[in-house]
């Protein structure tokens, strides 16, 4: 193991002991029920690499799988709306850290996919407010940021 992925791996570790922290979840009351976990989002480039990180290291089994593909594959990619964001058109970081929101939400918190879609449609918005054309991989978009029509890139130590 190189120290770079040891690295990577102790990183992962902490985040995933402390359950999000820094993705900033927190629970919330739910009208007198039980509480129930929320994400809030404050900064994309810093959480996009903490969701591609959960994205690589959170596993979902059988039925997850299904939840999820249930959940985004009725939102289209932002930076290829002929694909949903549950295939998108290739792995770029933007996917990836839906991707990633995704596996934290149902395998860590318990999400059921109708949460899930409205958290990374959430997400999707917090990206960019201003919005996405659903073209950016068509416009040379993947080396753009998120918050200019973009991807983020391909290359996960760079996002942009």
């Amino acid at each position: 193991m190189t120290h770079r992925s040891r690295s990577r791996a102790v990183i992962v570790g902490l985040l995933l002991v402390f359950g999000g922290a820094a993705l900033g979840v927190s629970l919330a009351a739910d009208g007198g029920k039980a509480p129930t976990p929320t994400v809030h989002f404050t900064d994309a480039p810093r959480q996009a690499a903490e969701l591609i990180t959960y994205y690589h290291t959170i596993p979902l089994t059988p039925a997850q799988e299904a939840i999820q593909q249930e959940a985004l594959s009725s939102i289209p990619a932002p930076c290829c709306s002929k694909f949903s964001i549950a295939t998108c058109c290739c792995p770029c970081n933007l996917a990836k850290s839906a991707w990633g929101l995704a596996h934290f939400l149902i395998a860590k918190q318990g999400y059921t996919a109708p949460r899930v879609r409205a958290t990374v449609e959430e997400w999707l918005r917090f990206s960019n407010p201003g919005g996405y054309s659903g073209d950016a991989c068509f416009t040379r978009g993947c080396a753009r940021s998120f918050d200019h029509n973009g991807c983020g890139g391909m290359d996960e130590q760079r996002i942009s």
